[in-house]
C-alpha cells in the first residue's frame, strides 16, 4: 500500500564496497515502498550484480544521488539516524532499537519532515566524525553469539520498522507544522556549527590547537535539542551579536 509519508525517509549509504550490497538495499527499500536512496562516495556504485540483485528494483537504482560527502546526503534532512552496533564510544549517542525507531519515524514522518537512515561501511560502520552528523543512533538486536548482519539485511529492517510503524500509525489532525517550528535542516545546522565554532575560537573559549571533544559535545546538545528554524535566527544573530561587541569592545 503506497503512503505518501514515506516519500519524505531517505536511506544513506556511506562508501559501500560492493555493488551487489547497493542493489540489494535497493530491493529492501522497494518493498517496504521506499524511494529516496543516497551513495555517498561508493567504491564501485553499480554493475551487473547490482542490478541481478536489485530484482526489480531497477528504479530505486537509477534514480539514486551520488555525492561526494555525507554532509551533502543530508542537506535538507531535519533528522538523522546513524546505523550502529558499536557501543564502546568515547561519547554516547542517544540510541534506539529497530521497533523503537519505526516508532519515533512513524511520529516525526507526517509531519512533514525529512528524516534520513545512515549505513555505514560494510567492515567498519560510521566513523564518530560521521556520527556528528546524527541525532541519535539506532541499532538491531541480535543474539549474542553471532552479531553479523549484512548491510542490505539491516536496511531490511530497519525500512520493514519504519514502514509498518508508518502504516500503523493514527492518523493525526496536526498537518503542516508552522514554516518557522520545523525543525532546521541539516544545511543550515552545518551552518551554526561552523559559525558556532569559528566564534568560540575568537572569543578563546575554544583552543583550535587541543579542541579535545568540545565540538563533537556541542553537536550533541543541539542534536538532542532539536533546534527549530525560528531558534535557529535566534542562536545565529546571538553569536552574531556577541561577534559584534567583541569588535566594538577591542576599537
Amino acid at each position: 500500500m503506497y503512503t505518501p509519508a514515506l516519500e519524505n525517509l531517505r536511506i544513506v549509504m556511506v562508501e559501500t564496497s560492493h555493488p551487489g550490497n547497493i542493489g540489494s538495499a535497493a530491493r529492501a527499500m522497494k518493498v517496504m515502498g521506499i524511494k529516496d536512496l543516497r551513495l555517498v562516495s561508493p567504491r564501485k556504485p553499480f554493475s551487473q550484480e547490482t542490478f541481478a540483485l536489485a530484482s526489480g528494483a531497477n528504479d530505486i537504482i537509477e534514480q539514486a544521488k551520488i555525492v561526494p560527502t555525507l554532509q551533502d546526503a543530508l542537506a535538507d534532512c531535519q533528522i538523522v539516524i546513524g546505523a550502529s552496533a558499536r557501543s564502546e564510544r568515547t561519547l554516547q549517542w542517544p540510541q534506539m532499537d529497530a521497533r523503537e525507531c519505526g516508532t519515533f519515524v512513524a511520529e516525526h514522518l507526517p509531519q512533514q519532515q525529512k528524516i534520513a537512515l545512515v549505513f555505514g561501511r560494510e567492515r567498519t560502520g560510521l566513523t564518530n566524525e560521521e556520527l556528528d552528523h546524527c541525532n541519535t543512533l539506532v541499532h538491531i538486536p541480535m543474539a549474542f553469539d553471532f552479531l553479523s548482519l549484512n548491510i542490505a539485511m539491516a536496511i531490511q529492517v530497519l525500512t520493514y520498522e519504519c514502514s509498518t510503524a508508518v502504516r500503523m500509525a493514527t492518523p493525526t489532525e496536526a498537518g503542516i507544522a508552522d514554516a518557522d517550528e520545523a525543525l532546521a535542516s541539516g544545511e543550515a545546522m552545518e551552518g551554526f556549527y561552523t559559525h558556532l565554532e569559528q566564534s568560540m575560537i575568537d572569543t578563546r573559549f575554544l583552543d583550535p590547537e587541543n579542541p579535545r571533544l568540545l565540538m563533537r559535545r556541542m553537536r550533541r546538545l543541539f542534536g538532542r535539542a532539536g533546534v527549530t528554524v525560528s531558534e535557529m535566527n535566534i542562536l545565529r544573530g546571538m553569536l552574531a551579536a556577541f561577534a559584534g561587541r567583541k569588535f566594538r569592545e577591542r576599537s
